[in-house]
């Protein structure tokens, strides 16, 4: 698949989670989870190429430990997974820290967060990046370049397209207030 029909699916699961309420979180989730899947790529290599490797990331945070199996850990079990991942490598011992990979992923975990809060949503988004996005298979470095433009692209061209999504939030709250039922007729101002 394209890059940018990869970064419009996922774009198309997180518009439905409540806690993505525009393109500037949905980049970062995007962010974060690439960073991971591809930190892990990078330790893989490091533990088989090395003789003075060391843990960076531990086991239970690896991506392939919680994210490769398309039938993993979903629903609140991921989001608490996710929350405590964050708190924990946001707290990364770096003092043994020779090469900075350690240094790397505390520094970079201090900085992104996890929008989301539907785990099953959020597992398909791992799915559809761990289906699209094989580094054992990527011809060169551009998958990263193309998934960087496609998402920039995104942001240049929605409003020009008409393009501009109510937060889940702000609709929940006025279907909450409007209470439409089965057969009533509504207006939207914006399409007409």
């Amino acid at each position: 698949m394209a890059v940018s029909g990869t970064t419009k699916a996922l774009k198309d699961i997180m518009r439905i989670d409540a806690g993505i309420n525009g393109d500037a979180q949905y980049i970062e989730q995007i962010t974060w989870m690439l960073f991971l899947k591809a930190f892990d790529f990078k330790e893989q290599e490091w533990e088989t190429t090395e003789d003075d490797y060391y843990e960076i990331v531990p086991e239970k945070y690896r991506w392939r430990t919680w994210a490769e199996d398309p039938e993993g850990v979903t629903g609140e079990g991921l989001i608490s997974h996710i929350n405590e991942m964050f708190s924990s490598l946001r707290k990364l011992d770096i003092s043994e820290d020779p090469k900075h990979r350690k240094w790397l992923i505390r520094s970079i975990m201090e900085g992104v967060n996890n929008f989301m809060k539907s785990g099953t949503l959020l597992r398909q988004v791992i799915n559809k990046i761990n289906a699209d996005i094989d580094f054992y298979n990527m011809p060169s470095g551009h998958l990263f370049n193309g998934i960087y433009e496609s998402m920039l692209k995104d942001l240049q061209s929605a409003g020009k397209s008409g393009e501009f999504y109510t937060p889940r939030p702000v609709t929940h709250f006025i279907v909450e207030k409007v209470d439409p039922k089965l057969g009533d007729t509504v207006l939207d101002e914006a399409v007409a």
